[in-house]
């Protein structure tokens, strides 16, 4: 199994060729990156974790400006998105953002989506949370099409464009990765349908059942199971839990890097990177 970690990449912490190097040198696999283009003053939608909404949502950057220095900073550190918010992108442009950043990494992109919670957020680009699902696969199968086929045109109800040529093409074949995020039934049906993984985050997930579930729903959906994979969001920093996920077959595991300084931050890697290592 391998160990990854998330982080918000804020404009006051640790910036993301250091750590992403920090990583690299401490043997993590993995860094992903979360995404909120901006946070509306007017706060009309809760936050689901309860409580004000942490200061780090309303300060990140771009998740894939971040994830360009991390590429050029290291050598074989895997970078992700976790999650791009499908919903809030246009398609014809994030194909060509996630395609350029896979060939500049020399392969090492992978692109962990989602829907999204943030009514306001989503709205001030267009985007209804009623149909965001039915709008996020769209975008997914049009993107798919523009990194395989030389002539790509997609004609979907929210979605429509003619032929276009649209380079580069991704490195990896046929694309990077696509990891979903959520934990319903539902969710597990979109991943079967049209992603390459589940992005389930930690809290009422039981591994075994987990990886269960999705066997289950791949084979009523006839999808091979061993094209996907499973990557648990936000996993426990403990060595008995990543074991207990190890046994279970979970592909990887993400740990939450702390929304605190530079300093704090190394510290935290080097008191957790050897769980990276004996799980590796």
């Amino acid at each position: 199994m391998r160990i990854g970690v998330f982080y918000f990449p804020t404009d006051y912490g640790i910036e993301a060729g250091e750590l992403a190097r920090a990583l690299e040198d401490r043997g993590f696999e993995s860094l992903f990156v979360c995404e909120h283009t901006h946070i509306p003053v007017s706060r009309r939608t809760p936050f689901p974790g309860g409580g004000d909404l942490p200061k780090r949502y309303s300060h990140t950057y771009d998740p894939f400006i971040a994830l360009s220095f991390a590429a050029a900073a290291t050598k074989k550190l895997m970078l992700g998105t976790g999650v791009a918010l499908i919903p809030q992108r246009d398609p014809i442009v994030t194909a060509k953002v996630v395609a350029s950043l896979d060939r500049l990494s020399g392969g090492r992109f992978i692109f962990g989506i989602g829907g999204g919670w943030n009514v306001d957020e989503m709205e001030n680009h267009g985007a209804r949370h009623a149909t965001r699902f039915k709008l996020m696969r769209e975008r997914v199968l049009a993107m798919k099409a523009m990194w395989t086929q030389e002539e790509a045109s997609f004609h979907g109800e929210m979605v429509d464009f003619d032929p276009v040529w649209s380079y580069p093409k991704p490195l990896q074949r046929p694309h990077p990765p696509i990891l979903l995020g959520g934990e319903t039934d539902h969710t597990l049906r979109r991943v079967v349908e049209y992603c390459d993984g589940w992005f389930p985050r930690p809290r009422g997930f039981e591994p075994v059942e987990g990886v269960a579930r999705l066997r289950r729903m791949a084979e009523s959906m006839g999808r091979d199971f061993s094209t996907l994979s499973i990557t648990v969001f936000g996993a426990p920093a403990d060595a008995a839990a990543l074991s207990t996920y190890r046994a279970a077959g979970i592909d990887r595991a993400l740990l939450g890097i702390p929304d605190l300084s530079r300093d704090e931050i190394l510290r935290t890697l080097d008191t957790v990177a050897p769980l990276a290592t004996a799980n590796g």
